[in-house]
């Protein structure tokens, strides 16, 4: 599965930045359907009401998804990729 990449930043309640990728398949081009996305992530790290859009969450590149990615992605639609303040 050929899978976009959205590198986002988000400034968390305690103003420390949380630095995520958002990986959606390809063919998935809507901006605001993919920070709704973001979104629900945020939601799950008790981030819930932070800024997500484009001055966030940026087009990065295209890959290919790995066995991983991909089921996360059949269940909910998307794949978080968790680089920096994120616990």
């Amino acid at each position: 599965m050929k899978i976009s990449v959205w590198d986002t930043y988000v400034q968390k309640k305690d103003g420390q930045t949380m630095h995520f990728d958002i990986l959606v398949p390809s063919d998935i081009t809507n901006d605001a359907l993919i920070y709704e996305m973001g979104k629900q992530y945020l939601t799950t790290k008790g981030q819930e009401g932070q800024a997500l859009s484009s001055k966030e969450c940026q087009y990065c590149h295209q890959e290919i998804a790995s066995e991983e990615m991909v089921d996360a992605i059949d269940k909910q639609g998307f794949y978080i990729i968790e680089m920096e303040g994120c616990n």
